[in-house]
Parts: structure tokens; C-alpha cells; sequence
């Protein structure tokens, strides 16, 4: 078939090239450690309910969350299972997740920095492997197989819906090209291709970059997103954000979708199992 002859994985790294992205380095999350674990954490964001209602946690003793951020996933877990392993690369992510798990009481989460691209002999293998909101890497198809691997019963990961960060509209009124991110149908072919056949649902919520955002706070989001802003265009973002305000049209898009894909663990050829 068509979709066969299609390398999926090489077009994945395609398209993050011509999108020009840049991995973001462990201090630039540790300096969003504080501000994610509030927003992680506020009662505004239904994205963590939600995910937690979809995964399937029968059977299960341990879990291993990759990319754990603050623990959101790990540490609200904790007491529905023996161990959970929270994984990260950013070390004021894990500082912060093991503060929290510390204020909760929680005494069975083990935190480990390590980074996707990192060897990973020494993890755990855990019932459940989970990355939530951690999947934009370098190479998708060994990170799938990694936590393929790493998982005993099943695995579950979110990716971007839209396959944009930031709206389309402030990109082409600061005068940036629109940058497309390759999104969760990448990774639904990339397992295809793997010989996983995973199934997908979908995670619905308000956009964290938020409507009411004052001037200030739109610039610090777009910055964060496409990177240091010239003179020029934060003049345009505010002739952009002027012209919202005064005609009560919305900043950004009202909504922000998550994918989730998940199936059961699978035994591949490449990972000897």
C-alpha cells in the first residue's frame, strides 16, 4: 500500500526541521518549574482529570512518567498504585515535583533525571508508561519504542492536536511565517509503522495562553513560543492585541486539544521481548 512506502519517522524529523524548531534546554524549564506546576494544578485546567479518567490502571503496581514536569501525572497516581517513577530532564522540574510530593505526604515516588535521548537501561520497567505533554522530541520513533519497552502492560501519550503552539493569527501579525509542528498523526503512522496499532481520544480544554492575558503576559507567551521578539514585531503584537480588545475579538483560539494514543504493550523484534 501507498502509506506503506511512506517513512513516516524521517518525515517526522522533516517537519520539525522545517518548522525550525530548537529543543528547549533543562534550565529553560527550570526556570517554568513554579509557573507550570500552577497552571498543572489549577482548577481551570480539565486536562489532567481528564487524561487520569481515560487510563486504564487495572492490573497495575507501578508506573513510569516520562517527562514528568512537577510530578502532575506521577504524583496524582501515587495513591492508586506501589511505586510511580516521575522522569525528567529539567532538575528544578524534579526539585519542584519532589517539594510537592513532600507537602502531600507522598513517600512512594522515586524521581530520576534523564533525558529522552539518554540510555535508559537502568529504568525501571514499570506496568504503565505515560508521557504527558512530553512528546515533541528529536526522534519520535525511538521514543515510542522506548516506552514500549519500558512498559509491562500498557502505554499512554498526549501530542498536539493543532499543530501549532501559538495561534496562526499573532504568528502572521508580528509578520512570522505560520511554523506547523508535526502533530498526532505523526505519531499515530509512526506506531503503525511499527507494528503497534494504538487507539486515539481525544483531550478537550480551555488554551492555557488564556483570552483575558494582558499585554505583557501575550508577549511573554509568544516569546516562550518563537523566541525573542524584534522591536518591530512586539509593536505589531501590539497593534494586534489593541485591535482584539477594541473589537471584543479573542486573542488567541479559545481551546487547546490534546490527542491521546495509547495501546497495550506490544512485543517487537527490536527490542528482543
Amino acid at each position: 500500500m501507498l502509506i506503506d512506502e511512506i517513512n513516516f519517522a524521517d518525515l517526522y524529523q522533516q517537519q520539525l526541521k522545517l518548522a525550525e524548531r530548537t529543543e528547549k534546554t533543562p534550565e529553560h524549564w527550570d526556570q517554568r518549574a513554579e509557573k507550570m506546576a500552577a497552571s498543572c494544578a489549577s482548577p481551570q485546567d480539565t486536562y489532567l482529570p481528564q487524561l487520569l479518567t481515560k487510563m486504564d490502571l487495572s492490573g497495575a503496581d507501578t508506573l513510569l512518567d516520562m517527562g514528568c514536569g512537577p510530578g502532575s501525572v506521577c504524583l496524582a497516581l501515587a495513591d492508586r498504585l506501589q511505586r510511580v517513577y516521575g522522569v525528567d530532564y529539567s532538575s528544578g522540574m524534579l526539585q519542584l515535583a519532589a517539594r510537592r510530593a513532600q507537602e502531600q505526604g507522598i513517600d512512594n515516588a522515586t524521581l530520576i533525571r534523564r533525558a529522552w535521548e539518554d540510555e535508559w537501561d537502568d529504568l525501571p520497567q514499570c506496568d504503565i508508561a505515560v508521557a504527558s505533554r512530553s512528546t515533541l522530541v528529536a526522534d519520535l520513533r525511538q521514543a515510542m519504542l522506548k516506552l514500549n519497552q519500558k512498559a509491562r502492560l500498557r502505554v499512554y501519550t498526549t501530542h498536539t492536536v493543532s499543530p501549532s503552539f501559538m495561534d496562526v493569527h499573532i504568528q502572521r501579525a508580528i509578520g512570522r511565517p505560520v511554523v506547523e509542528l508535526p502533530n498526532y498523526i505523526y505519531a499515530v503512522n509512526v506506531l503503525y509503522q511499527m507494528g503497534i496499532r494504538a487507539k486515539v481520544d481525544f483531550i478537550r480544554g480551555p488554551n492555557c495562553q488564556g483570552d483575558n492575558a494582558t499585554f505583557e503576559r501575550l508577549v511573554e507567551n509568544v516569546r516562550w513560543s518563537m523566541g525573542e521578539l524584534s522591536d518591530d514585531e512586539r509593536q505589531r503584537l501590539f497593534d494586534y492585541y489593541r485591535q482584539r480588545r477594541n473589537s471584543d475579538r479573542s486573542l488567541v483560539s479559545p481551546t487547546r486539544d490534546w490527542a491521546l494514543v495509547y495501546w497495550d504493550r506490544v512485543a517487537l523484534a527490536e527490542d528482543g521481548a
